[in-house]
């Protein structure tokens, strides 16, 4: 006996084709849902992170900034002292050399050679005075140039004729001359060496 299904078969067919298709475009919506649910969250979570370490860092940029601020103020504070050292190290090396300028002179003087006016400035001293003879005067220039610790780079910047009344009848012929010399300061090796060995002496 043959059997023939007269309901519409197609029609149901169609319909659970559909039904399944809705259901699993549901299921896919609801699935995209979540992974946009989830990736939100771990974007959101990074970007917390983030703000949190650049919250970190800006407190450390600041707290660094005021770190700089007083290491550059104690550079500073650092600076000026060294140079009130250096100031007073130099008066204390410096506050005897009037005293070792006249005992120098002193001893570079040749014989016939006085010295009537001494003129500082600065560092350079202005020397006048009358000598018996132009060779006095060369012999004093030499010795400044190559016997004195303290004194350097004489120069002559006049040397003229002149005559003396010893009395009223002696009448002798001298030179009037003028020089530069240099002082050298404490500080300096030459000066420093003749320093300790005046000291050593007294």
């Amino acid at each position: 006996m043959i059997l023939i299904n007269l309901l519409p078969h197609r029609e149901a067919a169609r319909k659970r084709r559909k039904e399944i298709f809705f259901v699993t475009l549901g299921l896919a919506a609801l699935a995209g849902v979540l992974v946009c649910g989830v990736m939100y969250s771990w974007y959101l979570t990074q970007i917390e992170g983030q703000r949190a370490r650049n919250t970190f860092l800006k407190t450390e940029v600041t707290r660094l900034d005021a770190q700089i601020k007083d290491i550059a103020t104690l550079q500073s504070e650092i600076t000026s002292l060294k140079a009130r050292q250096n100031a007073v190290e130099e008066l204390q090396g410096n506050r005897n050399l009037p005293v070792y300028l006249l005992s120098e002179l002193v001893k570079q003087l040749p014989d016939g050679v006085y010295i009537t006016s001494l003129k500082q400035e600065s560092q350079t001293v202005l020397i006048t005075g009358v000598a018996q003879s132009n060779e006095r005067v060369s012999e004093l220039l030499r010795n400044f140039a190559n016997n004195s610790p303290w004194l350097s780079k004489p120069e002559l910047v006049e040397i003229t004729s002149g005559t003396v009344a010893l009395s009223q009848r002696d009448q002798r012929r001298v030179s009037n001359f003028s020089m530069r010399v240099e002082i050298q300061r404490a500080s300096s090796p030459k000066g420093a060496a003749s320093s300790a060995s005046v000291a050593a002496k007294t």
